[in-house]
């Protein structure tokens, strides 16, 4: 429920000049345009499931991409009939200057590639499908000079080579893998929302920097709601956090009834430490390693 101090459900990433979407409540429109980000860099936007708090606001926002200039065509990524509802909210918002790629996933689980995002999509256990998103940006190894000498790599090639291009000469094909060393940690975002906890989301989170897990309920006596309505409580969520051995959890998704999250944060601490409750506008910006052995 949008709340005077609190817009519905939406996650938006920023990598290399391509934004992404996760979910599209009431509010995601104003949100963006509070923090100053643009609408034209949106390329992806993923929906978690069906219901009005997480794709209400979806018509608004494809009106300010379309207004933002944007002629490049927008992936969409979501449960069996995404189509159909995108075309329905639709309606009102006839006229698009871009087109909308439909992936519908079906299934426990797949992973896509797009726009430098590896994208992990999981079911998860809601009253109607629905599904979590582990978005992950890969980092290649170091270049490995011993590797591509002792491999007969030509020096020309070397830098193409590192830039993750594939060439062919003379017969033989030369790859990335031929002149960089094991690849290094990169990134990982896990969000997950409207569901009881599940295997799924240990699995598909472990090793996460950041895990953005629902808690609809804090109060110890809401665990017959939480099971009732299929949501999650704080200490469930940090529980999933400690299992899949993130670095942070925020929580989000508060009951209309939540409405001071922070009181109840130190006893969940007492289960996951790096645990936060999630504000609008809250940010974060997650970097790479230094490999401070080969760097």
């Amino acid at each position: 429920m949008p709340l005077p101090c609190r817009w519905l459900t939406s996650l938006m990433t920023r990598y290399n000049g391509s934004s992404l979407l996760i979910d599209c409540g009431e509010g995601t429109q104003i949100a963006i345009h509070k923090r100053g980000w643009t609408f034209h860099a949106i390329d992806i936007i993923c929906i978690t499931h069906f219901h009005a708090d997480h794709i209400s606001g979806l018509p608004g926002v494809l009106l300010a991409m379309g207004n933002a200039g944007r002629t490049k065509e927008l992936t969409m990524i979501g449960p069996k009939g995404l189509e159909r509802v995108v075309r329905s909210l639709r309606v009102i918002v006839p006229e698009l200057p871009f087109e909308i790629r439909f992936i519908e996933l079906s299934g426990a689980g797949q992973r896509l590639e797009l726009e430098g995002y590896v994208i992990d999509a999981f079911r998860v256990n809601h009253r109607v499908t629905c599904y979590g998103y582990s978005l992950s940006i890969r980092r290649a190894g170091l270049f490995d000079r011993e590797r591509a000498q002792s491999g007969g790599v030509p020096m020309k090639f070397w830098s193409r080579l590192q830039k993750g291009e594939t060439i062919e000469e003379d017969g033989r094909t030369f790859t990335p893998d031929m002149v960089l060393g094991p690849a290094r940690k990169g990134i990982k975002v896990t969000y997950t929302t409207d569901t009881r906890p599940t295997q799924s989301i240990v699995d598909n989170a472990r090793g996460s920097d950041l895990l953005i897990c629902e808690g609809m309920y804090a109060e110890h006596g809401e665990i017959n709601n939480a099971v009732k309505y299929k949501h999650m409580t704080f200490e469930e969520a940090a529980g999933l956090a400690k299992k899949a051995g993130v670095r942070q959890l925020w929580l989000t998704h508060y009951s209309p009834a939540l409405a001071k999250p922070d009181p109840y944060i130190p006893d969940v601490r007492k289960i996951f430490p790096e645990t936060y409750a999630g504000k609008d506008g809250r940010t974060i910006e997650l970097n790479f390693e230094d490999d401070q052995k080969n760097e």
